[in-house]
């Protein structure tokens, strides 16, 4: 079966630190995959708040999540802190990727890698909206070129 994998970057934009609750652990008594999207989501938030943006505004648009890969190594548990790293890798016109590495604190044992693309989105007139000027210019040194998104 073929595998996509996942290159991540030797250093991040970002990195926060989660802890994996009650209510992350599925039946197999491991972080499930909805959990792990959810704290994904959570690390882009903080991300984008060190800038001074949301996912309702960022630099005059909103965000939409329009893709999401999440690739395992490992389980984590309930009780493991997890440090999310998040890097910008990529901006075109209209959004952008976003790559993740979920480790482990304890141990350092790479949990999960994570690739999202969001595009902007003007939630009133229900469109895609082109990359605000204020957002490319405040991830301008991160972004490490156009790419397709």
């Amino acid at each position: 079966m073929e595998r996509t994998e996942l290159q991540l970057p030797e250093t991040f934009d970002f990195e926060t630190r989660l802890e994996a609750r009650v209510g992350d652990i599925n039946y197999g008594n491991h972080v499930g995959n909805d959990a792990m999207l959810t704290l994904l989501h959570e690390a882009r938030l903080r991300f984008l708040a060190t800038r001074g943006f949301s996912e309702l505004d960022a630099g005059g648009c909103g965000l939409t999540l329009v893709e999401a890969l999440v690739q395992y190594r490992a389980q984590a548990f309930r009780g493991d802190t997890l440090r999310i790293g998040v890097a910008l890798a990529a901006m075109d016109r209209a959004g952008f990727v976003l790559l993740y590495r979920v480790t482990r604190e304890a141990d350092n044992a790479e949990i999960a890698r994570a690739r999202t693309v969001l595009i902007f989105f003007d939630y009133a007139r229900r469109r895609v909206c082109r990359a605000p000027q204020a957002f490319r210019d405040a991830f301008a040194p991160s972004v490490p070129g156009p790419a397709a998104v």
